[in-house]
């Protein structure tokens, strides 16, 4: 299992993130609240999310240096047919915590909700 976990490790954040964005879109969502979301579960501000989409940082980097926060353990639910909250590999569980979030906003879910406000 650790080698499919290693393709998703070394993929650029920058090559997914617009498609983060096109789903929040498609559904009436906004760019603003993709990065909101972002910024809410890494601890990046604005200038720091723009530095690892320009060095195209890989999710692992993206996540080590990330100051996750501590109500991600509030995320729960399926994504990609696990549940998040079981997920054993601690980045692959980040990595799907925010898959998760941006499921929830393309459905409509209030930011609040999201934000495990």
């Amino acid at each position: 299992m650790k080698n499919n976990f290693d393709r998703v490790f070394k993929m650029s954040f920058a090559g997914v993130y617009p498609h983060y964005i096109e789903k929040a879109e498609k559904k009436g969502r906004t760019k603003a609240e993709v990065d909101e979301i972002i910024h809410w579960l890494t601890g990046y501000d604005q200038q720091t999310l723009q530095k690892h989409l320009d060095d195209k940082t890989n999710f692992e980097t993206f996540f080590k240096q990330a100051k996750v926060n501590p109500n991600s353990s509030k995320i729960t639910g399926v994504i990609c047919g696990y549940r998040v909250e079981e997920i054993e590999d601690k980045l692959i569980q980040q990595i799907r915590y925010l898959d998760k979030l941006i499921d929830e906003l393309a459905k409509g879910k209030a930011m609040e909700k999201i934000l495990r406000k």
